[in-house]
């Protein structure tokens, strides 16, 4: 039987980027480096909350995309499919009609993330309602609700990294900011 191979959140980066943030997490010096960036956790700790927050993202950018019909935080996500978020789209005929069903669940370990990581995978969960590849136009479109998209992501998989090498969380439920998410768009 061979052992589970835990992901590797970097894999997609170059050699001197990995080493990079290997050396830090070595170092103990990772934790400053994001804690410096994203000081406060969010205040989005539960699904009515999470819904309202991506109807607000979706709104602002994808006003005429379809209807999410559940967006909910799902503790299972990652540890089932090593994944952060699922869009899913379902089909089904009513009558003489076919309905579309679409959900959003986001990783459960995002509760206890700063703002900016939840916005970065909830802009890339939105993304695949207009775009299903992770092709150029995605990106764009990942861009166009969120600049700074490709750094988040990077931060993002630094800090899984991070805490699938060390187990320390950074940020809890204690440390959220309490200024409003609006006001931080």
């Amino acid at each position: 039987m061979h052992a589970k191979s835990t992901p590797s959140y970097l894999a997609g980066y170059p050699l001197e980027l990995k080493k990079q943030v290997q050396r830090l997490i070595e170092q103990d010096l990772l934790p400053s480096v994001l804690l410096q960036k994203y000081p406060h956790a969010h205040a989005v700790r539960s699904d009515k909350a999470l819904y309202d927050y991506v109807l607000d993202v979706k709104d602002l950018y994808l006003r005429n995309a379809g209807q999410l019909s559940k967006v909910t935080f799902d503790g299972k996500l990652h540890v089932i499919q090593y994944a952060l978020g699922t869009h899913t789209r379902i089909s089904r005929v009513q009558g003489t009609k076919l309905k579309a069903k679409r959900e959003i669940r986001i990783a459960e370990l995002f509760k206890e993330m700063p703002h900016e990581f939840l916005r970065m995978i909830v802009v890339h969960e939105l993304a695949h309602i207009k775009e299903r590849e992770h092709n150029k136009a995605f990106y764009q479109l990942c861009r166009h609700m969120e600049p700074d998209y490709h750094q988040l992501e990077f931060d993002l998989r630094a800090y899984l990294t991070y805490l699938e090498a060390t187990g320390q969380p950074l940020w809890s439920a204690a440390s959220f900011n309490s200024v409003s998410l609006l006001n931080e768009k």
